[in-house]
């Protein structure tokens, strides 16, 4: 399977760190400092999952996160974000991220278990997808 995620953080040091760190998890990364650029980024590629910072100039991540699930509701988004809010995590649920996590991270596995499953879902969903058709076919 794909496991290609689009990270857009504004601080470079965070996509670095991240990105270095999930790569030898097995994950193909493609970091984005600029934010306005996310929604581009993803209409070009095959991008099911991604990660976004909440707190970016010129774009918010909780509008992004709005922006991705009004084009596709499926494309499956975890926020990591040094924002450490309950209304955060209650706006990031209701505007339906998968997972808030916060930064700075100093383990990696909760990241990587949040992603697995994520990539999990989204296979799930396409089995079914992939399913609906066959049965439509006969």
């Amino acid at each position: 399977m794909n496991k290609k995620v689009l990270h857009v953080d504004d601080d470079p040091q965070i996509l670095r760190l991240v990105g270095r760190q999930l790569s030898s998890a097995g994950f193909e990364m493609i970091s984005l400092d600029q934010p306005e650029k996310a929604m581009k980024t993803l209409l070009d590629s095959s991008i099911r999952v991604c990660i976004l910072d909440i707190e970016m100039p010129r774009i918010n991540g909780l509008d992004l996160l709005q922006d991705i699930k009004q084009y596709d509701g499926g494309i499956q988004v975890v926020m990591l974000t040094g924002l450490v809010t309950l209304s955060t995590v209650l706006d990031s649920m209701r505007y339906g991220a998968e997972s808030c996590l916060f930064k700075p991270v100093v383990e990696f596995d909760p990241l990587v278990e949040v992603l697995e499953a994520a990539f999990e879902k989204q296979l799930r969903w396409w089995n079914a997808l992939h399913e609906l058709k066959q049965r439509q076919l006969t």
